[in-house]
């Protein structure tokens, strides 16, 4: 219960959502299966400011889900700066496009309906701001993929990197998706390359800074 009321409580002190991401909040739970895999208020307006402080140019964003992360984000780009995001979910489009089109930042934001594996090698641009939340198979997969094409002094976000708690079951856990968050977790330790900590906020979030 205090976590729920500790919750209530952040949100009435934080920056409201604002109508656009409550009526496609609303509109992803009453439509949507799992609503729960949407970023929401609180995760929305750390974006936002993330985005306020670095003033990216150019951000991928892997797993649009329902485009909530990529126009919380869009709302802190300044003019010319743009949202190149990815979902695997074509039977989402049609629900991504009618939101992106309603938002006056929707022009921000450019959609691909595919595999990340097979897009992200085809963007020849470089990005600033890389944010991972798709597939938790293929954590590792995306972060060598994108590692090249993120600039120096930039930044990868990486939701739900410590998945529930799972992160601490022992190596018998034959779950895919538990491993392969484990597996992206380790490998960070390890890289030499960047600068990173795990944020416990929701299902952590993890800020990786390349040197």
């Amino acid at each position: 219960m205090i976590f729920e009321d500790l919750e209530e409580y952040i949100l009435s002190h934080i920056d409201e959502e604002g109508d656009t991401l409550a009526a496609l909040n609303r509109d992803a739970h009453v439509n949507l299966l799992r609503p729960r895999m949407l970023s929401g208020h609180l995760q929305g307006r750390i974006l936002k400011m993330f985005c306020r402080m670095l003033r990216p140019k150019c951000i991928l964003e892997i797993g649009t889900y329902t485009a909530y992360a990529s126009l919380s984000m869009a709302e802190a780009l300044d003019v010319g700066a743009e949202i190149h995001t990815i979902e695997v979910n074509d039977e989402l489009e049609d629900f991504i496009r009618k939101h992106i089109n309603r938002s006056v930042h929707g022009s921000k934001l450019h959609l691909h309906i595919g595999e990340a594996e097979k897009i992200i090698p085809q963007l020849d641009m470089e990005f600033d701001l890389v944010f991972i939340d798709a597939d938790k198979r293929s954590y590792c997969s995306y972060y060598t993929l994108v590692f090249d094409k993120l600039k120096s002094g930039g930044l990868i976000i990486a939701d739900n990197t410590l998945w529930d708690g799972k992160v601490l079951l022992g190596a018998s856990s034959t779950d895919q998706q538990t491993m392969g968050i484990k597996a992206f977790n380790d490998m960070l330790v390890l890289d030499k390359r960047i600068e990173k900590v795990i944020i416990p906020i929701r299902d952590g979030l993890t800020l990786i800074w390349k040197k």
